[in-house]
């Protein structure tokens, strides 16, 4: 009976530790952020610019992440609804086009989006700043 007693007590024990390390270990680990979008500009000649944008707390490698997270922000995190944050900001009128894409999603919600801007200054200011890299 007594090792029935001592095993049972050991095992008992093994699995307290087990599961107040399991603990520690998810409270130790930080949370993803809420938003996180993949965004990239195809360019005519091939070229291919990929930057990642993380939001709720602005980071990634965009170069203007907290600007570009307003802008989505303030459009709800739909790239379709951004707006000029610098109207009357003059681009080249060359026409050189430019893909751009979000994936990703946004505060939980996916989101999928492309579109063509005439050309890279353009893609910078009419999106907010969010294709501007």
């Amino acid at each position: 009976m007594r090792t029935f007693s001592a095993r049972l007590s050991r095992t008992l024990t093994t699995a307290a530790c087990t599961f107040a390390v399991l603990g520690l270990g998810s409270q130790a680990t930080a949370a993803p952020p809420e938003s996180s979008l993949t965004l990239s500009l195809h360019h005519n000649d091939g070229a291919v610019a990929i930057t990642q944008l993380l939001c709720d707390p602005a980071g990634g490698s965009h170069p203007a992440s907290a600007q570009a997270c307003a802008a989505l922000d303030d459009a709800g995190g739909e790239p379709a609804a951004l707006e000029a944050v610098r109207p009357g900001t003059a681009c080249p009128m060359i026409h050189a086009p430019v893909r751009a894409s979000a994936h990703g999603h946004w505060r939980g919600e996916p989101v999928h989006f492309t579109t063509t801007y005439n050309n890279a200054c353009l893609a910078d200011v009419e999106s907010g700043g969010v294709f501007g890299f």
